[in-house]
This record gives structure tokens, sequence and C-alpha cells, in this order.
């Protein structure tokens, strides 16, 4: 990909998530692009859940916590990463991010394979 060709590539990609600070090879550029390109029709909606059990012990003695993990592709481009816990003693709580940035999005596409 010549340097003309990869500069309209991420200013086209700019227009949807934010490229700042982030160094992109071809191949990152050309995925991305793709992925722009997809979203609506293969992504947009989308939602993934995975759930995890563990025992553990805290200062309070043996406790069971159930964990959450969705990540959901959102109406604007990007991924929405929301996490929740239950303990068996009652105890819960979560939060949530926002993937909105080039190589966020990158990376959850490596991490999610």
């Amino acid at each position: 990909m010549d340097r003309d060709e990869k500069k309209r590539l991420r200013s086209r990609i700019g227009k949807h998530i934010d490229v700042s600070h982030s160094r992109l090879t071809d191949e990152e550029a050309s995925f991305l692009g793709e992925f722009i390109d997809t979203y609506e029709e293969s992504y947009k909606g989308q939602s993934r859940t995975q759930t995890n059990r563990f025992t553990s012990f805290s200062s309070d003695g043996k406790y069971t916590r159930d964990e959450e993990f969705t990540d959901t592709f959102t109406d604007e481009i990007g991924i929405r990463q929301d996490y929740s816990y239950h303990d068996d003693d009652g105890q819960t709580g979560g939060s949530s991010t926002q993937v909105r940035d080039a190589r966020g999005i990158l990376n959850w596409f490596r991490d999610h394979g």
C-alpha cells in the first residue's frame, strides 16, 4: 500500500473510530477498513457473554464468585464491555467500558480470535 493510499484509508477510518496515537501497519489499517465497511451487517448488535465461577479466600473466609463478561457491538462503531460479579455472601459489583479506538478494537479481535 503506498503512502497516499494509507493516508486516505486512515482518514476514512478516523471518521468512525479514534486513530490518534495509533501506529497502524498496512494489514491493521486494511482490517479496520473492512471492519468499518461491514460493521452494520456483520457486527452491529451482536453480543458475546462468558461466565466464570471460582472459589477463593478473603479475610472473611472462603467465598464463591460468579462473574459475567459481556462484549456488545454498539450502534455506533465500537464495543461495550460489561463486567459483573456476584459472591455467595451477597456482594455484587460491576463495570462497563467502551472500546472506540483503533488499537483497542485491534486488541479485542486479537484476544477474542
